[in-house]
Parts: C-alpha cells; sequence; structure tokens
C-alpha cells in the first residue's frame, strides 16, 4: 500500500508542484494551503509522515508541529522552510519537527529525508527494513545502555543523564543512542548522517551540526563535563573528560 503525505503549503504553486512530484513518486498525498486545514486533515484522516511549511498565514507550520505533538501525536514531520539562520533551525525542532529542509529545495532531497523519516518509523514499529552494518547493532529490547553517566532505555525511549530525565525528540533520542552505543569512539559525519538519515547530504550540510548543538543544551549541566565532543573535520564522539 502506497504511503500517506499530508502536504501543507500556502504557495500554490509549490505545493503543486510538489504534489505532483510526490504523486508520481508512488506516495498518496494530500495537499492543504494552510496550517488550519492541516490540523483537521490530521485529526480527520493521520497520514504516514508531514510535510509543513514553517510561513503560513493564520496557524504556521511550527504552531501545527506543537498542537500535534502536545496530542501525543508522534508522526513523523518535515519541516519545509526559507528560514536558514540556526536559531530558526532549532526553533522547527524545539516545536517537535524531525527534519527540515532548505527553500529553495531540490525535490531529490525531499524523497530522500522522507524515505529515512519513513524507514526509521518502521524500524521503531517492528516492520522489516534495511538494518546498516554500521556501527555496531543494536542490542537486544529492554536492556539499559549506559555510558559516560547516561542511562538509555531503547525500548521505552527514555534516557537520563544521573537522575535527570531528558526530554528528546525521536531524532535526538536516535542521535544520542548512537553516541552511547559507540562512547569513546569518533563517528565521522557519514556515518552519522547514515545510521541517522539513511543518507549523506554532504560535507556543506549543517543538519547534524544543528542536532547536536540541540542535543547539547538538554544534555550539558552546570559544573559538569561536557558529554558531547567534536573532533574537527572528523565527527563527533561521546565521552565524559
Amino acid at each position: 500500500m502506497s504511503q500517506t503525505v499530508l502536504l501543507a503549503e500556502d504557495d500554490r504553486a509549490i505545493r503543486h508542484a510538489l504534489e505532483r512530484a510526490l504523486t508520481l513518486e508512488g506516495y498518496q498525498v494530500t495537499a492543504v494551503a494552510d496550517g488550519v486545514e492541516a490540523l483537521a486533515q490530521a485529526h480527520r484522516t493521520p497520514p504516514d509522515v508531514l510535510v509543513l511549511d514553517v510561513m503560513m498565514p493564520g496557524i504556521d507550520g511550527l504552531q501545527v508541529c506543537r498542537v500535534l505533538r502536545a496530542e501525543g501525536d508522534r508522526t513523523p514531520i518535515l519541516m519545509l522552510t526559507a528560514l536558514v539562520e540556526t536559531q530558526d533551525r532549532i526553533a522547527g525542532l524545539d516545536a517537535g519537527a524531525d527534519d527540515y529542509v532548505v527553500k529553495p529545495f531540490d525535490v531529490e532531497e525531499v524523497f530522500a529525508r522522507l524515505r529515512a523519516l519513513l524507514r526509521r518509523t518502521s524500524e521503531a514499529n517492528g516492520a522489516p527494513v534495511d538494518v546498516p552494518k554500521q556501527p555496531q547493532p543494536p542490542e537486544p529490547s529492554g536492556r539499559l545502555i549506559e555510558a559516560a553517566g547516561l542511562r538509555m532505555d531503547p525500548q521505552a525511549r527514555r534516557a537520563w543523564r544521573g537522575g535527570r530525565e531528558l526530554e528528546l525528540t525521536r531524532t535526538e533520542f536516535e542521535l544520542l543512542e548512537l553516541l552511547v552505543r559507540n562512547a569513546g569512539i569518533v563517528l565521522d559525519h557519514s556515518t552519522i548522517y547514515d545510521r541517522i538519515w539513511g543518507y549523506d547530504f554532504g560535507p556543506g550540510s549543517k543538519n547534524l551540526a544543528v542536532y547536536v548543538g540541540y542535543l547539547r543544551r538538554k544534555l550539558d549541566e552546570p559544573d559538569a563535563p561536557q558529554l558531547i565532543h567534536t573532533v574537527r573535520g572528523v565527527g563527533y564522539v561521546l565521552r565524559e573528560d
């Protein structure tokens, strides 16, 4: 069965072009022009994935995202944004979005990001998926993993630093889990992109840096060592110095 996409974009030309491209790619697409319609449609017929424009009149994409997350809806959300500043991207992640594409975008990039989001959702739900060989494979469900003062329960998707539970988005949890499972090992950018997004966005992408920065904000504590370290020109490593 074709996977369903709810597309909310107020620019008619972009909406029609993206709706046609997604349909030709094999998705079942419902396209709406604003956030009010998007929420109504999401409540009426929940899609497999949402594609939301950030800047829409009335209720914008960020507000739609916040409402759905507050309702406990964990449907993956891809944001479309013309805003390129880091704080704008962080605002989207803070609202509960899983990924974003900056306008103007290549439709192939949209396809790649949607495939990655849907693959991760299928994996979380136990559906058959291709499992990457690197890095280390996941441990059996129900077992806690620990490193550098962090504890994670992959089955319940919960994480703690010391006695403090961390409130993490789907992508933040998966990124932290990857680092914890490979604590002390420097993971290069391409490995992380492939494991978390299923696609290497190339050396010019800031996507990973944004997520690492946001994760650090949730992990770091006063008078406590930083846990995620940048290895310039290579990638990131989790360790407690």
